[in-house]
């Protein structure tokens, strides 16, 4: 008997202004950057993009650097094609940086991947 995988999914995204796991601990690494002065400002959820009618892009993370530049920051724990997708559109029609990132696994030192776009 085949194993159906979207079984092992959450059934649909938290609410609004709600952090999962691994959202909570990209914050908690944002609060470092932010205590060093690498990070000026940041805010969960602080931008919403249009796409397209009725599509929208909503980054995990607003990000203001040290040197004024905004960044728009995706977290996730694994991509699904529609994310990767919505990010890819973003990045190609607004003027921001946009940056997804994945954490390490403990084994290979932990931290975050980075992956620009």
């Amino acid at each position: 008997m085949a194993t159906n995988p979207k079984k092992f999914f959450a059934l649909g995204r938290l609410k609004t202004g709600e952090r999962n796991k691994t959202e909570s601990a990209y914050e908690d690494f944002l609060k470092v950057l932010q205590a060093t002065g690498d990070v000026l400002w940041f805010r969960f959820e602080g931008v919403k993009l249009r796409l397209a009618d009725n599509t929208f892009y909503t980054p995990d993370f607003a990000v203001m650097r040290r040197n004024g530049q905004i960044e728009l920051h995706e977290v996730k724990g694994f991509w699904q094609d529609d994310a990767r997708v919505k990010i890819k559109v973003a990045a190609d029609s607004y003027p921001f940086k946009f940056i997804a990132v994945r954490p390490k696994p403990k084994k290979d030192g932990g931290g975050w991947q980075v992956e620009e776009f």
